[in-house]
C-alpha cells in the first residue's frame, strides 16, 4: 500500500480554543429529526424496556402523551452529537468533565431538535495551554420549546 509522504494538510474543521469561547459566545447546531428507528435502536441497545418507549398505546392512551415518547437519555445523546458535529471542539476538546441534565418537556418521535449553546464560564486551568469552558445547552424542538437543558464543563486546548 502506498504511504502518504507529502506535507500534511491543515484540517478543514478546527474547533475553537478556550480563549475563542468567551462568556456570552453563542451558536446553534444543525437540526435533527428523531425517527421511530432511532427510538427503537436506542431503547433496544440500552435496555430501556419501559412501556412508555416501547408501546405506543401506553404512551398515548394510558399516560396521556401526544405521541411516541423518547427517553431524555436519547435526547441528551443526540444533543451531544449535534454539538460535537458543529465542529466547535474538533481537535481542541480534551475532556468532558460532567454536567447536570434537566428534562423540561417531552420529545416525541417526529420532533426536530437543535441545540442552542451559550458559554457561561471560560477560564484557564492552573496547567497552561488549556482552559475550562462551561456552556448552557438548550435543546429546542420545532415549536421553539426547550425540552432539555444541560450545562457541560469541558477541558479545551488553548492557543499555545
Amino acid at each position: 500500500m502506498e504511504k502518504f509522504t507529502g506535507t500534511r494538510p491543515e484540517p478543514l474543521v478546527r474547533g475553537r480554543t478556550w480563549e475563542e469561547q468567551p462568556v456570552g459566545y453563542a451558536f446553534r447546531t444543525q437540526r435533527r429529526t428523531v425517527t421511530e428507528a432511532d427510538l427503537v435502536a436506542f431503547v433496544t441497545l440500552c435496555g430501556f424496556s419501559e412501556s412508555l418507549f416501547l408501546d405506543a398505546t401506553a404512551a398515548v392512551g394510558e399516560a396521556g402523551y401526544a405521541g411516541r415518547l423518547c427517553p431524555g437519555a436519547l435526547v441528551f445523546s443526540f444533543a451531544e452529537g449535534l454539538t460535537i458535529g458543529s465542529g466547535v471542539i474538533a481537535g481542541t476538546g480534551m475532556a468532558y468533565l460532567g454536567s447536570p441534565v434537566e428534562v423540561l418537556g417531552p420529545t416525541y418521535v417526529g420532533d426536530t431538535i437543535e441545540v442552542h449553546v451559550t458559554v457561561v464560564e471560560s477560564r484557564p486551568t492552573s496547567k497552561g495551554g488549556r482552559g475550562i469552558v462551561t456552556t448552557r445547552n438548550d435543546v429546542v424542538n420545532q415549536r421553539d420549546e426547550i425540552v432539555l437543558r444541560y450545562t457541560p464543563s469541558r477541558m479545551i486546548r488553548g492557543r499555545s
